[in-house]
């Protein structure tokens, strides 16, 4: 673990300072994560000491937590994302949504559960709720609506699939495995009182503090710093036994939205993916009555931070992009040190090179980590990357061809000539006619409108 510079550490500091003062907030906390790691934090305005080990309330950050413990029944084979949640939660008026889009908000679910405002109450449990037709705004999949009912759904299949209630399996299967201890539903020990800001003077009211009940799942969890900064760390990809890599991948991949753009905001499963310029940061913000919280990585910096503050308004994004940009302009990630490949899979080797589909160039290269990466060679081009399925074809992990089949076609003699991505027909030259084009090839060849004097 290295820590910053202290040219770094001061002007962070500097910009923590600016936040808590501009946006008028009691206390703020900010960290930075990098190699597994916190490597800075800071605390600016009426904070207990040492200020890395207050709770503070997460809210919506709470949400990617539960999501974690779905995906874990669903990498074990209990559920599946198409699943209807009446298969494992019957009885409800919205029965025909599946899991998937609990977890991406889109399964058209209203934005609160019915009654009182949820997160100034005590709140019921599941069967208290009293749920009702209403409570569906949308069809399913046709919109991202975001929804706290749909998580309190979640969290309480969670729940019945392990016979125990959701704090205890999120507890047991997700935050102790991470270090996580200081984190729970409710302030235990040291932990920071949250307040309103009077929007026109400096004065502050205290925030209740209430067990949300069958909406814990949406937003309940309590943590410090210090755990915040281990929970930044396992979405940077230290993610243990908790969940596999490829599956937090899949939580990372935004639903419904073109991923070129230059700046848009999207939601996973159970991840807020956001686009600033060049960088694509994943995480997820919080807030409850009292308390703002986020944390967002940027996978290709090795880089995290973490914000608490313990006011119900006031920050805003621009404090998370600014702590980023900082480090990332100040030290930036120097990145993995390239080697060549331990061994040379011979048949993955036979596929490299140019591929042309119709008249557009591709090169397909094979990275040292047995990945097959497809790239444009003139002009933009349909990247996507493949993984070996070990039956001689590939799968498309990204882009356009994400879930696609690539498959080899070969000769009478073996030789590969030509590749069937998806009904897609790549050949080693401009429609070659040796190749299985789709709807043939031209008798005459290139040139042969010349020939005939067009």
């Amino acid at each position: 673990m290295t820590a910053l510079l202290p040219t770094t550490s001061r002007i962070l500091l500097a910009r923590t300072a600016r936040a808590q003062r501009d946006s008028r907030v009691p206390s703020l906390l900010t960290g930075v994560v990098r190699e597994g790691a916190l490597v800075w934090s800071a605390a600016r305005g009426a904070v207990q000491e040492p200020h890395d080990d207050v709770q503070y309330r997460l809210g919506s950050i709470t949400k990617t937590v539960t999501a974690i413990a779905v995906l874990r029944l669903r990498d074990e084979g209990l559920l599946g994302l198409d699943d209807p949640l009446d298969r494992h939660l019957p009885g409800t008026p919205f029965g025909d949504r599946t899991v998937g889009q609990l977890l991406a908000h889109g399964a058209g679910l209203r934005a609160e559960s019915p009654g009182q405002w949820w997160e100034r109450v005590p709140g019921p449990p599941w069967d208290g709720l009293a749920l009702s037709a209403d409570d569906v705004k949308h069809p399913a999949g046709r919109r991202f609506h975001y929804s706290n009912l749909g998580y309190g759904a979640l969290g309480e299949v969670v729940a019945r699939l392990r016979h125990r209630p959701w704090a205890e399996v999120v507890r047991e299967e997700v935050l102790l495995p991470l270090g996580m201890s200081r984190t729970t539903p409710r302030p235990s020990g040291r932990a920071a009182q949250g307040f309103a800001v009077h929007p026109w003077a400096d004065t502050l009211l205290p925030e209740p503090e209430e067990d949300a009940g069958a909406l814990a799942p949406a937003g309940q969890l309590w943590a410090t710093l210090t755990d915040l900064a281990s929970f930044a760390a396992f979405l940077l990809g230290d993610t243990g036994d908790v969940l596999a890599g490829a599956t937090l991948e899949e939580m990372a991949e935004p639903s419904g939205v073109d991923a070129s753009a230059r700046t848009w905001s999207a939601y996973g499963l159970g991840l807020q993916v956001v686009r600033q310029g060049d960088r694509t940061l994943v995480g997820h913000g919080g807030s409850m009555p009292g308390f703002l919280a986020s944390v967002f990585i940027d996978r290709d910096e090795d880089l995290g931070t973490v914000v608490l503050c313990n006011a119900t308004s006031g920050l805003d994004g621009t404090l998370v992009a600014d702590l980023h940009a900082t480090v990332r302009e100040a030290e930036p990630a120097l990145g993995p040190t390239w080697s060549a490949a331990k061994s040379l899979d011979q048949e993955a080797f036979s596929l490299v090179g140019t591929w042309y589909w119709g008249t557009s160039a591709y090169g397909l290269r094979l990275r040292a980590d047995g990945l097959l990466d497809l790239v444009g060679l003139v002009g933009a081009g349909r990247a996507t990357r493949f993984r070996a399925r070990g039956d001689g074809r590939w799968i498309g992990l990204d882009g356009y061809h994400a879930g696609e089949l690539l498959q080899p076609v070969r000769s009478a003699g073996g030789d590969v000539i030509a590749l069937d991505l998806g009904s897609f027909v790549f050949s080693r030259t401009p429609y070659d006619p040796a190749a299985p084009q789709p709807g043939g090839v031209h008798p005459g060849g290139w040139g042969s409108h010349q020939a005939a004097g067009e």
